[in-house]
Order: C-alpha cells, then structure tokens, then sequence
C-alpha cells in the first residue's frame, strides 16, 4: 500500500553520473528481477549502515561496473517515492574514474550525450534537463 510507503523512512541511495570531458553521461538498464526491470537509470546502489554516501557510489560502481571512482561531488539530492520504496537518492558527479564500465551483474548500459534511450526510471526524467546544463562545452 502506498501510505505504508510514504510513511516509512527513506532509503538512502548512492547515485553516480560519470561524465565524459565532451558531456556524455552513463546511464545502466535495470536487470531482470528488480522493480523497474527494462528501466535506464543512473548507477549506483543502497548506503549500507555506517557507510558514508561516497564510499556507498564507491563500493557500488567497483561492484556492478568495475570501475574505480577516483573523486566525485556532490550534486544534488532528490526524494522519490515509487510504489515499493521511498527512497532519498544522492546524486554525485565524477569526471574521473579509473576502468571501462562492464557488465558484472548482467545489465546494459550506454553512453548518451542527448539522452535517447527509453524508458527512463521515474526519479530519473528531471535530472537529464539539469545535466544538459552542466555540460562543459567542447
């Protein structure tokens, strides 16, 4: 029921946007047997007890991509509320990452400048505007 879920504390989630120097964002496609299967997000994953948001982004790209975030910021933070869980998503940029992502839990994912891919998870729509505006020119 909704109202169980909206009265329930937030999960907090570690959410990464990596960003090519040219402007182009990773976006992963959600696996089978996860809420919103077939859905394009940003990666990234529950914060664990005791653990600080950018170890949580840390921890979660080396696990699901392979990839070794060498520094990220801050960005902004959104609360969303989906029918299975209301969640508090940290988002954090980096523009220096060590590896090539890779598939280590089965998902696709994709390179966008203009974001063509679809469907994208509901808490996901209003970050791509905000995004086109951070892009450094090339």
């Amino acid at each position: 029921m909704t109202l169980a879920v909206e009265t329930t504390p937030p999960i907090d989630v570690a959410v990464g946007i990596l960003m090519k120097p040219n402007g182009d964002v990773l976006l992963g496609q959600r696996p089978e047997g996860k809420p919103y299967a077939g859905y394009w997000e940003f990666p990234g994953g529950k914060v664990e007890a005791g653990e600080s948001v950018l170890d949580a982004l840390k921890r979660e790209f080396l696990e699901e991509l392979g990839i070794e975030v060498m520094s990220a910021e801050a960005w902004c933070g959104v609360q969303h509320i989906y029918p299975h869980a209301h969640v508090r998503l940290h988002f954090y940029i980096s523009r220096e990452w060590r590896g090539e992502p890779q598939s280590l839990e089965g998902q696709a994912f994709a390179w966008q400048g203009s974001v063509d891919v679809t469907p994208l998870l509901p808490a996901t729509i209003p970050l791509i505007e905000w995004i086109d505006k951070l892009r450094l020119p090339v």
